[in-house]
């Protein structure tokens, strides 16, 4: 089976769980290569093993180098093993008492590296993944590297989920809607976010930036839109460090937006040590939309 015939047979045993992005309506698997509406708009299964349910086009500087190095630092180096360890825990003791399949979509999973390493931790036979990004060059890859899940080139903005499809999202170090976020998730769904706190990559930060504003970095403002959107049920802090050598001090340089805007003489200095030790400190939200009569 190819990648476009596995793609197409996964999203035809999920069809309720998704909508047309464009007009909303409910969508059909149709000869095992498009998923049509019942107004005709017509979306194609690529070769890889993905779809690409997206409105508009991704911008930023979102390369598949980009997207391979954040790969390589989150599969191989270990630097995010901790936080997989944490929030796999977080899902299996929140999901317990569901009697229906659960469905994890990470909205914002870049090349779907850290979704694939959460998935493999729940080892939950009835567990489906699916990951949404806005970049096809990210999707690309995870479809090639993790043929498993469901991929999907899309819009949190306007995303191609039904309402209430979703009983688990995650939303880790990326922008999110909270809006389509309550739209699309089930009754008692979680919402789970991770957002960086002041010691995250903070030495990456003060090796590159001079202006004390982006040496540090607060979420106040982040967790507190969190919580104006949703009941928080759990919330836990990771801090932790891990070593890091030369090549992937360069993969770290590669992945993170921190160093988008700087030239190779501002970082040069940062990756050319042998290793450095790195902090990651992280906090992790768990909640639940409001019911109506909660307000």
């Amino acid at each position: 089976m190819n990648g476009r015939t596995r793609s197409a047979a996964r999203v035809k045993e999920l069809e309720p769980a998704f909508q047309c992005p464009i007009c909303g309506c409910r969508v059909m698997v149709i000869d095992d290569k498009s998923l049509i509406c019942i107004n005709k708009h017509t979306f194609d299964f690529a070769k890889p093993g993905y779809i690409n349910l997206s409105v508009r086009p991704a911008k930023g500087p979102y390369t598949k180098e980009l997207f391979e190095a954040r790969r390589r630092m989150i599969t191989e180096s270990g630097l995010y093993a901790p936080l997989h360890e944490r929030l796999a825990s977080m899902i299996k003791e929140h999901t317990k008492s569901s009697a229906i399949p659960c469905t994890v979509a990470d909205l914002g999973c870049g090349e779907g590296s850290h979704l694939y390493r959460i998935l493999e931790g729940c080892d939950c036979p009835g567990m489906t993944g699916i990951g949404l990004d806005l970049s096809r060059e990210g999707i690309v890859l995870a479809s090639k590297r993790y043929p498993e899940t469901v991929w999907i080139v899309g819009d949190l903005a306007q995303s191609p989920f039904a309402d209430g499809a979703v009983q688990v999202i995650l939303n880790i170090l990326s922008p999110a809607n909270y809006k389509e976020f309550k739209r699309i998730l089930a009754r008692d769904g979680l919402v789970i976010k991770v957002l960086p706190r002041t010691g995250y990559l903070k030495e990456l930060r003060q090796s590159v930036f001079m202006e004390s504003e982006k040496r540090m970095y607060r979420n106040d403002g982040t967790a507190a839109l969190f919580q104006k959107h949703f009941h928080v049920l759990d919330t836990a802090r990771l801090h932790y460090t891990k070593e890091l050598n030369t090549g992937e001090l360069a993969d770290l340089v590669r992945m993170t937006p921190l160093a988008w805007s700087l030239g190779n003489k501002d970082i040069g200095a940062f990756i050319e040590r042998e290793s450095a030790v790195i902090t990651v400190e992280l906090d992790i939200l768990i909640g639940r939309a409001p019911k109506p009569f909660d307000g």
